[in-house]
């Protein structure tokens, strides 16, 4: 009986890391999609989500039996605990990343970025890819050294963030007011799903210490 309550608490950690999968390959496709108008591309994001929704209400289903069944405590506690926490933020990066591919379906069959917002937008989308890659790797291997890290990739997507402000403010944006809309938006987007990222990594470092790195 205890063989299989552990089997069924590391098929928690497993079901994470498939989530840091899909939710790094749906930015990957959102971010692509986004830069270069495409439509097809886009539309599978949005298609897709359910399948990261589907993983995120299993594990909320494994969580609430393995909480009447076996009551678990300490470490085991926190686990179950965290295990929700890092679904709740993974499955919210799905939905940032569908956001994303919306607003490249919105402005199809032209792309929704101006020329001078297309380097920033570029380097988001690899910070986020490697935020959730290194976020999945703290799942899996709950190496807190790595969990710390990233906070200063979170940083900077912060600046990153920050010059696409820069840049849709200054006298010399020329693309009026609705591209402004799409830059700001598209820029949240990116940066919460980092702070997701950041959040996940959090509840590593509190699984395997007991306390946490600071609010994220």
């Amino acid at each position: 009986m205890r063989d299989a309550y552990h089997e069924e608490l590391d098929s928690l950690t497993d079901k994470l890391v498939e989530m840091t999968r899909l939710v790094r390959s749906a930015i990957s496709r959102a971010t692509t999609a986004l830069l270069d108008a495409d439509l097809q591309l886009a539309e599978s994001v949005i298609s897709r989500d359910q399948e990261v929704n589907a993983v995120f209400a299993d594990i909320e289903t494994s969580i609430f039996e393995l909480m009447a069944r076996q009551q678990p405590v300490a470490v085991d506690l926190r686990l179950v605990i965290t295990a929700l926490r890092m679904g709740t933020d993974l499955e919210r990066m799905g939905d940032l990343a569908v956001h994303v591919a919306k607003v490249a379906r919105l402005r199809h069959p032209e792309s929704a970025i101006p020329a001078e917002t297309r380097s920033t937008i570029v380097e988001m989308g690899q910070i986020a890819e490697n935020l959730v890659t290194k976020a999945g790797g703290c799942v899996a291997t709950r190496d807190v050294d790595m969990a710390l890290e990233l906070e200063a990739d979170d940083d900077a997507m912060d600046k990153l963030h920050r010059r696409l402000f820069r840049t849709i403010l200054s006298k010399d944006w020329e693309h009026g007011v609705e591209p402004a809309i799409d830059i700001t938006l598209i820029g949240r987007y990116y940066e919460r799903y980092a702070d997701h990222a950041v959040r996940v990594a959090g509840d590593v470092v509190y699984l395997v210490t007991g306390s946490r790195p600071g609010p994220a």
